[in-house]
Formats: C-alpha cells, sequence, structure tokens
C-alpha cells in the first residue's frame, strides 16, 4: 500500500498569500480613513439632538431652566455646564426663529421645568446634504430630518 500524500499549504503558497495580504494592508493604510461628509453632518445632529435632549431631561429633572447655545461662528454647541462639541471642518451651522439670539451671533434655546422649550430650527449641513432639527417650543420635542 502507498501512503497518500499529506494535505496542507506549501511554504510557496503561504508565502505568496502572506505577500498578497500585507501588499492590500498597505494600500488599506496609505489611503487612510475613510471620511464621508454627509457621515459627518449626520453623526453632528446626532450630538447635537442628543445635546438639547438631555438639556430638556435636565430641565424637567433639577426644575430649572437649562439653555443650549449655538455658536455657528465657531461651529460649535453646548449646554449648560456640558462639554463644548465642536463640529467637523465641512460641517456648517446655522439657526431660525425662533431661537432666541445671544451675543456675538449665538443663538440659545431654553428649555422650562414643564418640558417646554422656546423652539426653534436648527440647519447642519455640509454642502450636499443638510439636516434639520426641530425643537417645538410647546412641547421641548426635538425631531431631526434631512432638509431639503
Amino acid at each position: 500500500m502507498s501512503r497518500p500524500a499529506d494535505d496542507g499549504f506549501t511554504l510557496l503558497e503561504l508565502v505568496v498569500v502572506l505577500a498578497v495580504m500585507g501588499a492590500v494592508i498597505g494600500i488599506v493604510i496609505s489611503r487612510g480613513p475613510v471620511h464621508s461628509a454627509g457621515l459627518q453632518t449626520r453623526a453632528a445632529a446626532g450630538v447635537l439632538a442628543q445635546t438639547l435632549r438631555t438639556a430638556r431631561a435636565t430641565a424637567i429633572d433639577r426644575a430649572r431652566e437649562i439653555s443650549v447655545v449655538i455658536d455657528p461662528p465657531h461651529r460649535s454647541f453646548a449646554a449648560d455646564d456640558g462639554p463644548i462639541h465642536v463640529l467637523a471642518p465641512g460641517v456648517a451651522l446655522a439657526f431660525l426663529p425662533p431661537v432666541l439670539k445671544g451675543p456675538r451671533d449665538t443663538g440659545i434655546i431654553r428649555f422650562s421645568p414643564d418640558g417646554s422649550a422656546t423652539g426653534g430650527e436648527i440647519l447642519l449641513g455640509d454642502g450636499a446634504r443638510r439636516v434639520r432639527i426641530d425643537v417645538q417650543w410647546l412641547t421641548g420635542q426635538v425631531q431631526v430630518a434631512n432638509a431639503p
């Protein structure tokens, strides 16, 4: 009886596979991380909407007024005693009435202890994609939608 050949890979096959994997990894690393302006805009809208919702919940919980300041010139926003969030480069920020005008071209949305808000509309965009955040004055509800 003859012995069957051992099944497996030869050293040459393993070297070829490792070389191909190394080339693919090198190409991926040289391109750097994938950036999408649309994804950055959507992510920024999510963080801003969450900041607004947290401010509303905090106002109700602490039974005091909480403000969120929107700063278009610096492309940033922050709630009372909260961190300052700065948008990614290329993502623009604007607000529309009835957002209250604050100092130095800032906008302010205030949430009351009963859950209501001063209300308003905030726009985020990168040119091709725009997202609208609506804050209802009566209920303080925050809604995110694609802007036309």
